[in-house]
């Protein structure tokens, strides 16, 4: 929700409240209300007032066709023929209905003025800021001069061409007063000749008036021009934000406490005291509107102007005293009626037309220049791609071909093997050697050195035969890696290497050695198997890392070029949130109090759209605990009646208090 609507239902909740104040004559119009209940044009009425509430729907804000459609259909200012007893059984509680219902369409026009002055001020500042920029920098005065050029160039030409075509048309008519009737051409060409002369003389003495103008650069005059519309842009905004603060401050102003304390009016004059306050509202929203575009006044004037005007309103029913009661809610009607068609739209169209007149050029201007450049180059860039077509066509493809290529073999395929993995299958299972390869090795080394044992009993054992006992402790020595036999006999025939090599078995005891190497490395090799099997789930989450980590990079690239960047957004709604609580700081430190230590109509108006800005950028920024007792303190912000310097303790409240969000 924003402000315009919490104070709408605020509004609307008091004329509720009022609208039940105890009467000394409670009893007979509680009577006369119930009998009346039956009456079509009761019905009809208590409809329209339903309608018009803020209750009645999830948006208590109606549009302004809306609220002058119901005002229509209400037909207030038509009587309604019905008998005599009746009508004086139901006059009093049809009045206070029709009352009802004015001040009803009063509060949802008084939210439409609140909520259109604030759309039409806020933007202003964005255009502010754009002078700055211009004014901050001479290479963007220099740019701004170039944008406008050919605005400078088409105004120079027409004052030209307006002024040569009214001294050719004052020639035509009386060519005495300037040149002889002899040396005035007749043909075409003469007259050419003659128009021709003329202009040069315009553009001379164009040239001679601006000679004090001259003396300055084009940069100068820009920079004077930027200064021009960014004062009247401040006093636009300054006037939108004082006719805000008077409306928020003054309109509406029921003195009623919102803690919902029982009201003690009794008197019928106290209770009449509501109707003149809907009264002087809608008039004070009348005069707001006539006058805050006018920029020649300043704001103090406007003010004075406003509440001046207000006080001398002949509608209002202390000065018009000899209109009855009941004519006058079909008086507000046909006033709030005018509000809504004329006075709204033309408010909206002056603004827009000020803000055009003032603000930033349009982008036309802005962007001429690099527009011409390409408009320029358009049929140069269009040759170099029909030159060039079949090998863009090649990159497009290959590039294609890339990115679904390292798709399957970088992210589906690891993908895929790791879910082989996660399931046990065979195939996906990582393996230096195959499972039987050892066994047969090792088996092999086993035969070749028992073989040579029973060969070579007596190296062996010493024994000349071997038994079956011993056969099978060789066997089991050798699988634990023992090869005494083969070593033995290896260390006898080195004694004699050359011997042994021709009548020994020094080759053969080499041959079993190195096989013997040959089934320690398959054993190491089987260990380091062994260990990647163990680890082959980390090994498949190693192989798929690359290709997250770059479909990663590229989702987030391509996030934040096509706008989905939720944390980036996020990064920037907190970066604005501090940026706007600056600017509140920085109205409530610089505001010129009243009496009464308070703000300003201005510095409220102003502080009133900060805050509106800053409700709509911290909205989804906090969590919803969070969120609710943000717009706590920013509720207590707004309340200037707690003065000044309350204010700023609750900014610095909303500063450390929200810290970790605003991050």
């Amino acid at each position: 929700m924003s402000i315009v609507t919490d104070q709408l239902r605020r509004v609307d909740s008091q004329l509720d409240r009022v609208h039940l104040v105890p009467r000394p004559n409670q009893d007979t119009f509680f009577e006369q209300s119930h009998k009346a209940l039956s009456s079509l044009r009761i019905a009809e009425l208590q409809n329209i007032v339903k309608s018009l509430s803020t209750t009645s729907s999830s948006s208590p804000l109606l549009p302004s066709w809306r609220i002058s459609m119901l005002l229509e259909e209400a037909a207030l200012s038509e009587g309604v023929v019905v008998e005599q007893d009746e009508r004086e059984m139901m006059s009093t509680y049809e009045t206070e209905l029709e009352w009802l219902l004015v001040s009803k369409a009063t509060v949802q026009t008084y939210g439409l003025l609140l909520n259109t002055l604030l759309e039409q001020t806020i933007p202003v500042t964005d255009d502010i800021w754009y002078w700055d920029e211009v004014l901050g920098s001479y290479t963007y005065s220099s740019l701004y001069t170039v944008q406008t050029s050919p605005l400078r160039f088409w105004a120079w030409s027409k004052d030209i061409y307006s002024d040569t075509r009214s001294r050719f048309g004052r020639l035509r008519e009386s060519p005495g007063d300037a040149i002889s009737p002899r040396e005035i051409g007749t043909s075409l060409t003469d007259q050419w000749k003659q128009f021709y002369g003329l202009v040069r003389e315009s553009i001379r003495e164009r040239s001679v008036a601006d000679i004090q103008r001259r003396v300055l650069s084009p940069i100068a005059l820009c920079r004077s021009e930027a200064r021009h519309n960014q004062a009247k842009l401040r006093r636009l905004r300054e006037m939108g934000a004082s006719g805000l603060g008077v409306l928020m401050d003054e309109g509406l102003s029921f003195d009623i406490n919102d803690e919902g304390a029982e009201l003690a009016k009794t008197d019928e004059t106290d209770s009449h005291e509501w109707k003149v306050v809907v009264e002087r509202s809608v008039a004070l929203m009348d005069t707001v509107l006539s006058n805050v575009t006018t920029l020649d006044t300043g704001v103090s004037d406007f003010e004075d102007t406003v509440f001046a005007s207000v006080e001398d309103d002949p509608e209002i029913s202390t000065r018009d005293a000899d209109v009855p009661q009941v004519a006058r809610p079909a008086k507000l009607s046909r006033r709030l009626q005018h509000i809504l068609k004329v006075h709204i739209p033309n408010h909206i169209i002056t603004s827009q037309k000020l803000t055009s007149q003032y603000g930033r050029p349009s982008k036309l201007v802005r962007y001429w220049l690099p527009a011409s450049i390409l408009l320029l180059s358009s049929t140069t860039i269009l040759r170099i791609f029909v030159n060039r077509e079949a090998e863009i066509i090649t990159w497009i493809r290959d590039l294609g071909t890339t990115v679904r290529d390292f798709w399957l073999n970088w992210v589906i395929e690891p993908v895929k093997k790791i879910i082989g993995t996660i399931r046990h299958d065979k195939e996906s299972e990582v393996a230096i050697m195959s499972k039987e390869s050892l066994k047969g090795d090792r088996d092999s080394l086993e035969r070749m050195v028992v073989d040579f044992a029973i060969d070579h009993p007596r190296v062996s054992t010493g024994d000349s035969v071997l038994s079956e006992a011993q056969i099978a402790d060789i066997r089991v020595k050798v699988k634990e890696g023992d090869l005494t036999p083969v070593l033995r006999a290896y260390e006898n025939d080195l004694r004699k290497p050359f011997i042994g090599t021709v009548r020994g078995d020094l080759v053969r005891t080499m041959l079993i050695q190195i096989q013997k190497t040959k089934v320690d490395v398959e054993v190491a090799i089987s260990g380091i198997d062994a260990l990647l099997k163990s680890q082959e789930l980390v090994f498949g989450f190693v192989g798929l890392t690359p290709g997250i980590l770059v479909c990663f990079a590229a989702f987030r690239y391509l996030g934040g070029v096509l706008g989905s960047r939720r944390g980036l957004q996020k990064g920037q709604k907190a970066g604005q949130t501090i940026r706007v609580l600056r600017n509140i700081d920085r109205i409530l430190t610089l505001a010129t109090p009243t009496q009464n230590n308070l703000l300003s109509y201005k510095d409220h108006g102003l502080l009133l759209c900060e805050v509106h800005v800053l409700r709509n950028s911290a909205k989804r920024l906090f969590p919803g605990n969070i969120e609710r007792e943000f717009l706590e303190d920013v509720a207590d912000l707004c309340n200037i009646n707690s003065g000044i310097q309350a204010q700023l303790k609750v900014l610095d409240r909303i500063r450390w208090g929200y810290a970790r969000w605003l991050r």
